[in-house]
């Protein structure tokens, strides 16, 4: 019995049963603290699952409001470029009334000082009639004449007077 002697089988039997015993009492422990750090594993997994769930339609909301955010900007400008494009044609349209309303003031105008021009050049022209006229009359009327003229004008006078 020389091998109870030596130390190396008592390390090795000693081994063996606390092996055991470790596996016997132990086993149940070791099994529900594995059991347990699977079960959470598997946890963060449906977490991480989830979120990436989440993160991909939150994503796909995002591109959809982006997308109809840049939809949304395209329709409003066009619509002030087409805006733009009705105020430019109402300017143009303004304009040219405002135009044509002055040329038509301006050949009003012109003709006012047309037709006043016209109107000095008679009055002038019978002012200088009138005159030549009282001048050769003046001349030419004796004082017989002018009394028989005078006397007509009256009666004249009375008859469109009544």
């Amino acid at each position: 019995m020389n091998f109870l002697n030596d130390p190396a089988i008592w390390l090795l039997c000693s081994f063996l049963i606390f092996a055991g015993l470790i596996f016997k009492f132990g086993k149940n422990a070791l099994l529900a603290m594995l059991d347990e750090r699977i079960e959470s594993i598997r946890e963060e997994i449906k977490t991480a699952d989830n979120l990436r769930v989440e993160a991909q339609e939150m994503l796909a909301q995002y591109q959809r409001k982006h997308k109809d955010g840049v939809k949304d900007s395209e329709e409003i400008l066009a619509n002030a470029k087409k805006q733009a494009e009705e105020i430019k044609k109402q300017a143009e349209k303004d304009l040219n009334e405002t135009i044509v309303r002055r040329e038509k003031q301006l050949q009003e105008r012109l003709d006012r000082m047309k037709q006043n021009a016209k109107d000095e050049i008679l009055e002038h022209a019978s002012n200088l009639a009138i005159a030549a006229t009282s001048e050769i009359i003046a001349d030419k009327l004796d004082k017989k004449a002018n009394e028989k003229l005078v006397d007509q004008a009256i009666k004249g006078v009375a008859k469109n007077v009544h």
